[in-house]
């Protein structure tokens, strides 16, 4: 044992920079793997906590106040209610912040359903005007207990609390937030009033049948929304499951570049330690001895290098800013916390023990005496092509280096393989911050083609709300339209059916398949809808709003970041064909460019008056990617570390499986800096080669799992974007030229190295 830990304190020294890396590498793995972990348990744990403490119901269904709704609690497979409670929608203000609500009577503090109150109180007999806020709604409006709200009219509402609530949360300018009420609050207008019922199923999978019997029961004119709870967590969970992908993917994928740089490491050193092996054989070591030597040794890097991410994820991950900060700081107060921070430190160490091992395991089977070099050279003869071309005239350094990098192909392309797949990765994840960077670049090529969405108040009509928009200087187009909730075919949901635009302006619609909506009836649909009705761009699809059918022709899919895509777009002209007394309830705004839309819209809102307008800007969904570009700089950091452990190894095989060549090329006459050149040369090619085959790869690769997660979200697949020529350009040059530099040292000292030392490793 002694003898082993001297030899391997040995080795240390000579390769202290390729163990420094190979911890560093460990480190960043074991850190993206934890921090993925904590983003998928702060994505599912929360609003699944949140939903079984307040017996959350599976599906809630707003009807007209005529509705039987009571009759829905007796249906088979339905386990309990919540309510139904009386509904009225307005809008309130506080702080100068204006926002949609819904207002729900009860007069008492449901049992299914059951709001969880963060702060304040629950609903007071005593104070007919107290409410209590959803905790979503609550932070928009900078509200707590004690702080007013202004209604519509003049009336003042006072907040009692803040609860959370496990239904879908409050979404600007696309969902209404829910405030609680005493039912004499509510407002007498039969116009704005409503009911809602929720219902909490047997077995939520069968969730769709339940709502498709009540609809059935109530009639599908008397259902004006359907949310289930599937939507509500899947809004829960918001962009953080796809941070945790994100990182799960890249760790894994740095994970599997890491074990196969080990792997060549180790070969790599095998090959040019053979003579020592031979020796340690032979004074005595067996086969087990000197595979557990390079064994013991990698393991102690990797477990060097988790234990160190464990550490720093544990004692620093909280303060780490935004939304990754968070998802540590609660991730460290569940269950499985302790184990999942021991579980991914030793797959990870384990992982890398498996590629140490397969690659030490040709260590143990070095004879202990040394096998006599077959007489060829190493370079092996060269080729045709190479022939001629120093027949043209070429530089030998370049014929010979180009030669030398694959002229053993098995053992090349692996070289370039291993090489090739952190540089994949990395191209991977330029695609991935160049498709966010364009969510804020070009919106109008993502389906953001509008920057406002203006609501007309009370006392604005028609007329004067364009005028308005007209005179704003910053302004350049504003399409009138509506939005309502309509009923799918079988009736187990409802989605977003928008008519926008007219035929003298139509809306701009970003379109990845089709064409746009310019005939009757005809509309262009997102990839939620189309998954959730199983259609296709062609089909004909019957919709059901108010009572009233509604059967559009799908012509095109648009690309929707708004409502997971279950939205169905056509022109107010074509709605206006089923309802002739329809008008514009909204205006979708565009920008010219350079403008602020937070600025717009607050001169918008101050030109109209208090009240008369009510103006968003459009939600982007890259916002809440933001810390993605962060996670994207630590895994190019990481990759790069991958790849430098690569490139030196590669570097180091070349120079040792050259020393052979030395003596031949030196007598042909070739100077010490021609044989430098072509080392340096057999490296540039391998590194264009990986280069070349990361770029082939990386681009489809990137666009594949961009578009597929697109259309999983519902937005749908078109939104990949790769980097730009130039970028590319640069990424290439520099993993070439990087190449290059480092390896001119290495190549210069072998290529001076004395005669004596040249005959001692060829021997």
């Amino acid at each position: 044992m002694r003898a082993m830990l001297r030899w391997a304190h040995s080795d240390l020294r000579t390769h202290r920079g390729e163990a420094l890396f190979l911890v560093l590498a460990t480190v960043g793995i074991v850190t993206s793997l934890l921090l993925a972990t904590a983003l998928f348990g702060y994505a599912t744990n929360p609003w699944q906590r949140l939903f079984t403490q307040s017996r959350g119901a599976h599906v809630w269904i707003h009807t007209a106040p005529s509705a039987e709704v009571s009759e829905l609690a007796r249906l088979a497979g339905v386990e309990s209610a919540a309510g139904p409670y009386r509904t009225a929608d307005t809008t309130v203000t506080s702080r100068g912040t204006r926002a949609s609500v819904e207002l729900r009577g009860t007069s008492e503090r449901p049992e299914v359903g059951r709001p969880l109150l963060t702060s304040g109180r629950w609903l007071d007999p005593g104070r007919p005007d107290g409410v209590v806020l959803e905790s979503s709604l609550a932070r928009t409006l900078l509200a707590g207990p004690g702080d007013v709200l202004s209604l519509p009219g003049g009336g003042k509402l006072t907040v009692l609390g803040v609860a959370d609530s496990a239904e879908p949360r409050y979404r600007k300018g696309e969902r209404p937030g829910l405030v609680w009420v005493p039912p004499a609050a509510l407002p007498r207008a039969a116009a704005e009033q409503g009911q809602v019922i929720g219902l909490r199923v047997t077995d939520p999978d069968d969730t769709d049948y339940a709502v498709q019997r009540a609809v059935t029961l109530l009639g599908a004119g008397a259902v004006s929304e359907v949310s289930a709870w599937q939507q509500a967590r899947a809004e829960a969970e918001g962009d953080n499951r796809l941070l945790g992908l994100v990182l799960g993917l890249f760790g894994l994928g740095a994970l599997v570049a890491a074990g196969l740089a080990v792997h060549g490491a180790i070969g790599t050193r095998i090959r040019g330690h053979l003579r020592d092996i031979s020796v340690l054989k032979a004074i005595g070591f067996t086969p087990g001895q000197v595979v557990r030597i390079f064994l013991l040794q990698h393991l102690a890097y990797a477990l060097l290098g988790a234990v160190a991410a464990a550490g720093l994820t544990q004692a620093l991950g909280p303060l780490l800013p935004g939304r990754l900060g968070d998802a540590v700081d609660l991730w460290q107060g569940m269950p499985g916390h302790t184990a999942a921070l021991v579980v991914v430190p030793v797959g990870v160490v384990l992982f890398i023990g498996a590629t140490t091992g397969l690659a030490a395991w040709r260590a143990g089977r070095v004879p202990p005496v040394p096998v006599p070099r077959a007489a060829v050279p190493v370079g092996g003869r060269l080729s045709g092509v190479a022939r001629r071309a120093l027949g043209l005239g070429l530089p030998p350094a370049l014929v010979l280096g180009w030669h030398r990098a694959f002229t053993r192909r098995a053992r090349s392309l692996a070289t370039v393989a291993r090489l090739a797949l952190p540089l994949t990765l990395i191209v991977v994840a330029m695609s991935a911050w160049t498709t966010i960077d364009r969510f804020h670049s070009e919106p109008e090529r993502m389906g953001l083609a509008s920057a406002l969405t203006v609501r007309a108040g009370d006392g604005l009509g028609d007329a004067e709300a364009r005028a308005l928009l007209a005179r704003a200087p910053e302004v350049t187009a504003a399409y009138p339209g509506v939005e309502v909730a309509a009923l799918v075919s079988g009736q187990t949901s409802t989605i977003a059916l928008r008519g926008l635009g007219t035929a003298a302006e139509p809306y701009p619609f970003t379109l990845a398949e089709g064409r746009p909506a310019r005939g009757p009836d005809e509309a262009v649909a997102g990839q939620g809808l189309l998954d959730l009705l199983d259609v296709a761009v062609g089909d004909w699809v019957r919709l059901t709003v108010a009572g009233r059918p509604q059967i559009l022709h799908i012509v095109g899919r648009s690309i929707e970041p708004e409502n997971a895509g279950r939205t169905i777009s056509t022109s107010l002209d074509t709605l206006r064909e089923n309802d002739p007394g329809l008008r514009p309830t909204l205006y979708q705004v565009r920008l010219g460019d350079g403008a602020d839309p937070r600025r717009v819209a607050a001169d918008l809102t101050a030109a109209a008056g208090p009240g008369r307008l009510d103006v968003h800007t459009v939600t982007n969904p890259a916002d809440g990617l933001s810390p993605l570009r962060g996670v994207v700089v630590g895994l190019l950091g990481v990759l790069a570390l991958i790849g430098l452990v690569e490139l030196l190894t590669a570097i180091g095989g070349t120079v040792r499986e050259s020393e052979r060549d030395l003596l031949a090329l030196k007598a042909i006459g070739l100077s010490p800096r021609q044989i430098t050149g072509i080392t340096v040369t057999a490296t540039g090619c391998t590194a264009l080669a990986a280069t070349a085959v990361a770029l082939a790869l990386g681009l489809p690769l990137a666009h594949w799992l961009i578009d597929a997660q697109g259309s999983s979200s519902g937005i749908g697949a078109g939104i990949a974007r790769g980097p730009s020529p130039v970028v590319l350009s640069v990424f290439a040059a520099a993993a070439v030229l990087g190449a290059l530099a480092l390896a001119v040292l290495p190549a210069l000292r072998a290529a001076r190295r004395r005669l004596a030392d040249t005959l001692g490793a060829v021997a």
